[in-house]
């Protein structure tokens, strides 16, 4: 497999890609790893400016029309999510590394503005699995989580659009996995 400069990292609601994408960001600081734009309230103790940018609707909506975002998305029928253009574009000119940790709309969106990227979808190891983590984070509301269960199915099954697929059955392991696949 080649390597690549940009590597989107795509999966389900609850497979990790956050936790992945954190361990990247600790341990390879030459790689920048993309802050998501959100409409969604903080979950307990995420930080603005580090875990998500979180911006109103109205403000998302803005930035959104005058062309800021790389890709945009409504996740779960509920908040709105999207890459911010600027840091991704001037990190690459400097031939800085971006991996960018989106869902599966946005990959979508990116593979067709920037197909050179690589693509990579984070698995859970079992269903069952998937379901013990999202219930664990007890963030979400049952109804919440039955949406996001539903959601989950339909990403699931969009592994094969993706360039490799990496079972996050370990963070430290499916982290090193995605490193080795970025260009430094």
């Amino acid at each position: 497999m080649t390597r690549r400069r940009l590597v989107v990292l795509a999966g389900p609601t609850a497979v990790g890609k956050g936790t992945v994408a954190a361990r990247v960001r600790q341990q390879h600081p030459e790689i920048l790893v993309s802050v998501s734009a959100t409409t969604r309230p903080p979950r307990p103790g995420e930080v603005d400016g580090e875990d998500y940018v979180f911006l109103t609707p109205a403000e998302f909506a803005r930035r959104q029309a005058s062309g800021e975002f790389l890709e945009t998305a409504v996740v779960h029928g509920r908040a709105s999510y999207g890459t911010l253009r600027a840091p991704v574009e001037a990190a690459l000119e400097a031939g800085r590394p971006v991996l960018l940790e989106i869902d599966l709309q946005g990959a979508r969106q990116v593979r067709q503005s920037m197909p050179g990227a690589l693509f990579v979808f984070l698995a859970p190891p079992s269903w069952d699995e998937l379901v013990r983590r999202l219930t664990g984070r007890g963030t979400e509301s049952p109804a919440e989580q039955r949406a996001r269960l539903e959601t989950a199915r339909v990403e699931l099954a969009a592994a094969a659009e993706f360039d490799v697929t990496i079972v996050n059955d370990e963070v430290e392991r499916a982290a090193a996995q995605l490193v080795s696949l970025i260009d430094p």
